[in-house]
């Protein structure tokens, strides 16, 4: 109250900083759901680029609601984005207003002119709390119109989304991980494009992650005060999937760095007295070709367990396997956006966190001494 001492209420209460920051979530959020939508889409879609039993089943095992209910939330969190994005404008006016008024106010010489300013201030504060009801009432209605009806599903995505951006990444990644891997059974190029995009969604998680305060307080709470608690080694379990998942792409960025760097000074090298721009296009291409060659290989290269466990099987067999093992991580984080369930959350930790231990880690650990192997000098 002290702000306004002179006026004697909050003229236009609300922090608009917040729904700025909250505008962003939103709005990043809304566009990782809309990419998400497109992929499965197409997948659900009897595209001629995958066909074949495989294709079928994995069609077959994809709930039909699922895309709409993708489409659904990224429309709906757009339309929230926009309508919080005005309600942040009308904020920042009416605070500015409401500073002024108190200015006056507190610069009034007569009982009268500091009525006068107060009135303006009292139709100010109706004004707002109207602008603040409308902005209400329209994101209900967008919520009623556009959201699932099923009750409990879109409250959970948007509960999720909107409360720990960084663990919908970390889900994002492991769903476009699974449907990529599956999908370059058949068309490696497509699959391979998907995963990679799961790559770079694991290493903004990874980044999220180690930038959240509470998330490193419960690491360091379990060494530092032996909390060995639930949030402990759910967060242990995250960021060691974030890691791994993060693997294929720092290292196709890194190999094409020195490509392109190589190349693009072998250009300058060749033509000394041409501006440095010489060297952009080759090292742009060298660039390019380094990093898909190298996603390639990562791609291909299996997991230490499944090739000493079936190492008598066929090559076909194994790739299947893996398929399966990437589909136990697309399961897991489907179910993290089901209603709460204490059961269901300690048993998709410990299946994600014997996946890690088992495979993530130690196929990690193979790809990235595969990429050490081209990338020192």
């Amino acid at each position: 109250m002290a702000e306004h001492a002179a006026l004697g209420f909050d003229p236009a209460p609300g922090n608009p900083a917040a729904v700025l920051a909250l505008t962003r979530k939103l709005g990043a959020s809304s566009k990782s759901l809309g990419e998400a939508s497109r992929v499965v889409t197409d997948l659900v879609s009897h595209s001629s680029s995958w066909q074949g039993e495989a294709a079928t089943a994995f069609r077959a095992s994809l709930s039909r609601d699922l895309p709409r209910y993708l489409a659904s939330a990224h429309t709906s969190l757009a339309e929230a984005a926009r309508r919080l994005t005005g309600w942040h404008d009308t904020l920042v006016a009416h605070r500015e207003l409401a500073a002024r008024y108190e200015t006056q106010a507190a610069a009034a010489k007569t009982p009268e002119a500091l009525s006068d300013v107060r009135r303006l201030a009292r139709e100010l504060a109706a004004e707002h709390a109207a602008a603040a009801r409308r902005v209400a009432a329209t994101l209900n209605a967008a919520t009623d119109k556009l959201a699932p009806k099923e009750p409990g599903l879109l409250a959970s995505i948007w509960h999720k989304i909107t409360e720990d951006p960084a663990d919908a990444l970390s889900n994002a990644s492991a769903i476009l991980g699974a449907i990529g891997a599956g999908v370059a059974l058949f068309f490696p190029p497509a699959g391979l494009a998907i995963m990679l995009v799961g790559s770079g969604l694991s290493l903004a998680a990874l980044a999220m992650h180690v930038s959240d305060a509470k998330f490193r307080k419960s690491l360091t709470d379990g060494f530092t005060k032996g909390q060995f608690d639930a949030d402990f080694w759910k967060s242990s379990v995250t960021l060691l999937g974030d890691t791994a998942g993060s693997v294929p792409g720092v290292a196709a960025i890194a190999s094409g760095a020195k490509a392109g760097t190589a190349a693009a000074r072998a250009a300058m090298a060749a033509a000394p007295e041409a501006s440095a721009l010489t060297g952009l296009a080759p090292g742009t291409t060298a660039f390019r070709q380094a990093a898909w060659s190298t996603s390639d290989d990562l791609r291909q290269v299996e997991s230490p367990l499944t090739g000493w466990a079936m190492r008598s099987s066929e090559q076909s067999t194994r790739n299947k396997v893996g398929v399966a093992v990437a589909g136990t991580g697309a399961v897991t984080a489907l179910l993290d956006y089901a209603p709460d369930n204490e059961t269901v959350e300690h048993s998709s930790t410990a299946v994600d966190g014997t996946r890690g231990v088992l495979d993530d880690a130690p196929t990690a650990i193979k790809k990235s001494g595969h990429v050490w192997s081209v990338l020192r000098p």
